[in-house]
């Protein structure tokens, strides 16, 4: 019984995020209807005692930065450069290959820190304007954003600094450049496989006459033909904040520790009004100050070079920015809280015990991640979930096995995009919205690079335990 009330509150929790509902309200209700059901008297102390320390606690890692990655990408496209880029990709990669275009710029965006939903609003007014131009059918598009923004360099890539590949830092200690080459290797793969699945559909459809489209909703305005547009930034200056902030978050990974040690307390002495030392475990926290940093000078980079572009509509778009971000943590951490309860109950005991007998520590925590991301609808959100209540069996079954934390980082990272894009997730649903298609039309292309993208993970799995790379 107490298993079937944890299969109950996962699906109840599915359901509403399937059908629209906000996490941040029905997360809450799901963990303490299946508290309920197990203890009545429990109900109080566990929300105030688990679900709201786990999720004040997840704001006060990660807030700052959803905040500054929302505002690098809005300042990106207030400022023009991320249109720049896109034109750029066009004259150099050529509308021959729209598909390779498309995953190229949405793939820079991402891994220059810009977020997921701004990339799909960026590109998509460029990727339909030049499917149209080529005669592609804007069906097939979704699958080839979804590539570029929601795959290798979400998770993948190392010292990518979305917040998928920044939560395990401070579980496993490690860096956000954990696992380079094993990283590097899984991204090579997806972008390989997914760019000749995605080329195998528009040859297949294009075999059948099928052009662009026609009846179509939510078209954007048509936008002028690359290189037409002279007052764009150079494309150089665009992507200058985009190389910033991947270099100066590789610096300051290391030189953080460097300048603080192990821990670094701040004594009453040198604040006064503080009446007890306050302590940082460096560890715990360089990932997340060396983005913190590197955004902060992307965003202040392109205020510099871009001022009068950005300054006219800072304001509004600044709060929009910051609206959504607060929307996306908000929602994260209400799933993290959820996992907080879900891993104090009994039946929770069942589901390790059956994690436990899959032998392989790797494997273990692929499938763990894997499911609870597509459960939930969300790669940060169930990754958040299996680490608040497996964390610990995964590092034991890690050490055990000498197998390093810095692949176990890359494993669960890359999990947690795996099987996250299912027809409930919210970029999915965004993406579809955006571009004006529906799950019927165009899901297709996108399961497929969610298929694609949880192969990775087990290819990635399979080339340590046959080289030792790491």
């Amino acid at each position: 019984m107490s298993f079937l009330i944890v299969l109950a509150a996962l699906a109840f929790l599915m359901f509403a995020a399937y059908r629209g509902y906000s996490v941040i309200l029905f997360a809450p209700v799901a963990a303490l209807g299946a508290v309920l059901l197990t203890e009545p008297g429990a109900v109080a102390p566990v929300f105030s005692g688990i679900f709201m320390e786990k999720m004040v606690g997840f704001v006060k890692l990660y807030f700052p930065v959803f905040m500054l990655g929302a505002v690098f990408g809005k300042v990106i496209e207030l400022s023009g450069f991320s249109e720049s880029i896109v034109n750029a990709a066009i004259r150099w990669i050529g509308r021959a290959r729209a598909n390779a275009v498309i995953v190229a710029v949405c793939a820079l965006l991402t891994y220059g820190g810009v977020s997921l939903f701004v990339v799909v609003f960026a590109v998509y007014p460029f990727a339909a304007e030049l499917y149209r131009q080529s005669n592609i059918p804007k069906r097939l598009m979704p699958g080839a954003i979804a590539l570029g923004a929601f795959s290798f360099t979400m998770d993948s890539l190392p010292g990518t600094p979305q917040i998928q590949n920044i939560i395990p830092t401070t579980f496993f200690k490690t860096t956000s450049w954990a696992a380079p080459v094993l990283g590097t290797i899984g991204s090579l793969f997806i972008v390989a496989v997914g760019l000749a699945y995605l080329e195998w559909r528009r040859r297949a459809a294009m075999a059948k006459g099928e052009g662009y489209g026609t009846s179509l909703v939510n078209e954007p305005e048509r936008t002028q033909s690359a290189g037409a547009d002279p007052s764009l930034p150079h494309p150089a200056l665009a992507i200058l904040p985009l190389l910033t902030v991947g270099v100066v978050n590789f610096a300051f990974t290391r030189l953080i520790p460097a300048w603080y040690g192990d821990v670094y307390t701040v004594a009453p002495e040198i604040l006064p009004g503080v009446h007890a030392p306050v302590t940082a475990t460096i560890k715990t926290v360089v990932a997340i100050w060396a983005v913190e940093v590197a955004l902060l000078l992307g965003i202040l980079l392109v205020v510099a070079t871009a001022f009068r572009r950005v300054a006219a509509r800072f304001a509004d778009g600044s709060k929009a920015a910051v609206g959504g971000a607060l929307l996306a943590a908000m929602n994260t951490a209400s799933e993290y809280g959820f996992g907080g309860v879900i891993a104090a109950l009994p039946g929770f005991i069942v589901v390790g015990d059956a994690l436990k007998s899959i032998p392989d520590p790797l494997v273990n925590a692929a499938v763990s991640v894997s499911s609870l991301a597509g459960i939930t609808g969300s790669a940060s959100g169930g990754m958040s979930i299996a680490l608040a209540a497996m964390s610990d069996l995964f590092i034991q079954g890690a050490r055990a096995a000498h197998i390093p934390l810095e692949v176990l980082h890359r494993v669960v990272a890359m999990a947690s995009g795996g099987m996250d894009t299912l027809p409930h997730n919210g970029a999915v649903i965004t993406l579809l919205a955006v571009t004006g298609l529906t799950h019927r039309e165009s899901y297709r292309e996108i399961f497929a690079v969610t298929i694609i993208k949880t192969l990775a993970v087990f290819f990635v799995i399979g080339v340590y335990y046959a080289t030792g790379l790491v």
